[in-house]
């Protein structure tokens, strides 16, 4: 009879542990706001582990779309008009991807707001294209991060980041 409880209780165990590893998403969805002069700014993405891999120029590759995370698109949403890098963003929910590459990055607010990743990314739809520098960190990021500041936004993801300026 104690065989058949031990037995019982590590089955129950062993449920309880896959159910729970089962339940941890590999790219967690995860959410930058912040307000930039009386704009609200909100990112939504899913945030992917470097997990041991190369990010830039591997996993990611240079001078391609990139849907700017995992899963579905990145989306970028402001309450009102702001200026990304000095020209016009109008208030409205885009798809965000960024093009990396070795020196500058490429930015880019997209209309369809709701797609899976770069799949069907139409650069007709584009709304704002900006280039910013693309920098290297002496930290390393384990899972991408948005950041919403006063006057800018940037991502970092290994030791991979790009900021663009931000205004009203």
């Amino acid at each position: 009879m104690n065989l058949k409880k031990t037995l019982f209780s590590l089955a129950i165990m062993s449920f309880f542990a896959v159910s729970a590893f089962a339940q941890e998403k590999a790219s967690p969805a995860q959410t930058a706001e912040g307000m930039v002069g009386d704009a609200k700014i909100t990112i939504k993405y899913s945030s992917p582990g470097v997990k041991g891999r190369m990010i830039w120029g591997d996993l990611v590759p240079l001078g391609q779309v990139w849907r700017a995370g995992a899963d579905e698109a990145t989306t970028f949403t402001t309450s009102k008009d702001i200026m990304v890098e000095g020209e016009k963003l109008p208030a409205g929910t885009y798809s965000f991807f960024v093009i990396p590459n070795e020196y500058e990055s490429t930015l880019i607010f997209n209309s369809v707001a709701e797609q899976w990743g770069a799949y069907d990314y139409d650069s007709g739809k584009d709304v704002l294209r900006v280039n910013v520098p693309s920098q290297q960190t002496s930290t390393m990021e384990e899972r991408l991060v948005y950041e919403v500041k006063d006057d800018s936004f940037e991502l970092r993801w290994e030791y991979g980041k790009a900021s663009a300026k931000i205004g009203s």
